[in-house]
């Protein structure tokens, strides 16, 4: 994994002490402009401010992503749609990973997050809608590279994998990661244009 590990000590280090990640601040804004989709065509581009961020969980990520909705709104200022699920009763993840994708896709909202027990199955979910990016991450590290490097604009996460404390530090560390652009660029048009090509056969 092509990871520069100053690169995300700095960038850890910037999250947590000197930037302010809640909408209106520089470290919302990422420096960038896109959708919350990334485009079908032309350069890769970020929503210049991050103001609404779509939240989703199955059965097994309830209770992380209600400590999630109250940190993201009352911590760090954003607004949150939250697509479900309501209580601890066994549900299907792809559907409310679909809810989280559409409202990205759609542009209702300029990010996404998803919970289920591991992390991967919703990231598969989220994936086949078309403008989504999603990335299941599992640590500050791939964090910082789903959005340097990929451009994520939906995270997946396990809250059996992810505990609380991390889970918080994840989020906020991935909503104020800008996308790192350049060589960057040309690598995830390369992953819309298979989307497209596909598309396109079907």
């Amino acid at each position: 994994m092509d990871l520069d590990r100053e690169r995300i000590k700095r960038v850890v280090r910037e999250v947590l002490s000197e930037r302010d990640p809640r909408p209106g601040s520089n470290a919302a804004r990422g420096g960038q402009t896109a959708p919350g989709a990334v485009p079908a065509s032309g350069a890769v581009a970020e929503p210049p401010l991050v103001r609404r961020v779509a939240l989703g969980a199955d059965h097994g990520g309830y209770a992380m992503k209600e400590m999630l909705k109250e940190y993201l709104q009352d911590e760090l200022g954003y607004s949150v749609v939250d697509v479900g699920t309501t209580s601890e009763e066994s549900v299907d993840y792809p559907d409310y990973a679909l809810k989280v994708a559409e409202a990205v896709a759609r542009g209702d909202c300029e990010r996404g997050i998803m919970i289920d027990g591991a992390g991967i199955g919703s990231s598969m979910a989220a994936n086949k809608v078309a403008g989504v990016l999603a990335a299941c991450c599992h640590d500050v590290a791939t964090v910082v590279n789903s959005r340097e490097h990929n451009c994520a604009n939906v995270l997946t996460m396990g809250s059996g994998v992810v505990g609380r404390g991390l889970a918080r530090q994840m989020v906020r560390t991935w909503l104020s990661t800008p996308f790192g652009g350049g060589r960057h660029e040309r690598r995830v048009r390369k992953i819309t244009d298979l989307e497209k090509r596909w598309t396109e056969r079907s």
